[in-house]
């Protein structure tokens, strides 16, 4: 039982739930992020995304088998290792589903409509759009603004177009970043068994979609700091109000978080071509430690500008 217990939490991946952090994203950048009441629906939100993904991880790796057995890591995965049963695998992922789908529908409407577009996204990725080059990634990055658009509707906060320019070049970076790592991984014969897109991608293409989603991230999240008007906080702030209406925006501060932003991109794109590391990007993020610290510092700053020093 103990041993069914580890194949079935390493089948749901909990550290790929890092991604679906994105989903606060709208509650800090509302100005809503100490409101307890809008906290802990977002956190709500989180989980039920979380379940959706981690049932989903199961019906990929259902579906993958024959691949992820040639595949130098994906092989020891516990379906693909045999230690998972293919029934057994089957039934948890189709309950994770059904109970997620009925708490997202307890939640609101809207939010059950994205996760279902979610889930709908994934299916048809893993039967079907991962076969298509460049599509690919497409459907990739698209999973990150669905998160985004998740944590918006359960708020009924306005996703502002620099904000998801942003979510957009960073999710396509990521995406190019992947694939770049797998073709980098796989000998010139494995490439194609594992994945059918990778024959149509050669490095220098991806090198090329590299550089431009990498400068589009960090260009993007310049202009939501320079353009993005301050979200309204309840109580003034000392932070705002010892300095002149001039320099006292929040926006303006922002662009202080700039530097580490494009130090976050340098440092990704260091780790992809060192090695096979950026094929999975939240064991990127958990495993090295100036990225880490990077991402940390950035995220105090940010909510340390945006709600000020009480």
């Amino acid at each position: 039982m103990d041993q069914l217990f580890i194949n079935l939490l390493k089948t749901a991946r909990p550290r790929q739930w890092i991604k679906n952090l994105s989903l606060y994203a709208p509650l800090v950048l509302s100005g809503r992020l100490f409101n307890p009441a809008d906290f802990f629906l977002i956190t709500f939100a989180v989980a039920i995304f979380s379940g959706i993904s981690s049932s989903l991880y199961f019906v990929n790796d259902i579906i993958d088998i024959s691949q992820d057995k040639i595949h130098p890591f994906k092989r020891l995965r516990p379906i693909a290792s045999g230690k998972l049963p293919v029934p057994v695998a089957f039934f948890f992922s189709l309950i994770g589903i059904l109970l997620s789908f009925f708490l997202a529908s307890r939640l609101s409407f809207f939010f059950f409509l994205v996760c279902f577009s979610y889930f709908a996204l994934q299916i048809v990725y893993s039967f079907f759009l991962k076969n298509f080059v460049i599509i690919d990634v497409l459907a990739i990055a698209a999973g990150f603004i669905l998160r985004v658009y998740a944590g918006a509707i359960t708020l009924n906060y306005h996703v502002s177009s620099w904000l998801l320019l942003c979510v957009i070049s960073t999710a396509l970076f990521l995406a190019a970043g992947k694939r770049r790592s797998e073709l980098a991984m796989l000998s010139a014969k494995a490439a194609p068994a594992h994945r059918k897109t990778l024959s149509h991608y050669s490095e220098e293409l991806l090198d090329g979609y590299l550089s431009m989603f990498a400068s589009s991230a960090w260009l993007s999240w310049a202009l939501f700091t320079f353009f993005e008007s301050p979200p309204v906080i309840l109580k003034p702030t000392i932070l705002y109000s010892l300095l002149p209406l001039t320099i006292s925006g929040s926006n303006k501060f922002l662009m202080l978080t700039i530097p580490l932003v494009i130090y976050g991109v340098m440092r990704y794109l260091r780790i992809v071509y060192e090695g096979s590391r950026a094929e999975s990007p939240e064991r990127v993020l958990l495993s090295d430690k100036p990225l880490l610290a990077t991402v940390i510092i950035w995220g105090i700053m940010t909510v340390l500008i945006i709600y000020g020093v009480s």
